[in-house]
Parts: C-alpha cells; structure tokens; sequence
C-alpha cells in the first residue's frame, strides 16, 4: 500500500517550522516537554505554536471551528 505525497499549504509549512523551533527550544533547555519549563504559561514561541496549531486546522478561517 502506497502513500501519496501531499503538498503541504501555507498552515500547514508555518506549523512545520514552528514546530522545529519548539523542538530547539526544547533541545537546548533539555526539556522534554515545555510543560516543565519555568516560563510554560508566559512563553511567546509556546503561544505562537499554539496559533499555528490551530490555524492548520481550520486553515486561517475564523469562528465556528472547535475542537
């Protein structure tokens, strides 16, 4: 069984690389997961992963969409 190659939209490519940059950050503080840095609830990267998380999601449409 074959799995085709999506291409991936612009969402999608944000959430990639905000992804990776949330791994580094990770990575550097040797943290497995952010819940257990010091700055969890005020971290900006987090908020924006979180953003991007959500707008792959719904594609950049807003209202109507839950989770």
């Amino acid at each position: 069984m074959s799995e085709e190659k999506k291409e991936l939209d612009q969402y999608e490519l944000h959430l990639e690389e905000m992804l990776e940059k949330l791994r580094k950050c990770q990575k550097e503080k040797a943290l497995q997961t952010c819940s257990a840095c010091e700055v969890f609830l005020e971290c900006e990267l987090r908020k924006e992963y979180v953003d991007a998380v959500y707008n792959s999601m719904s594609k950049g449409a807003t209202g109507g969409f839950e989770f």
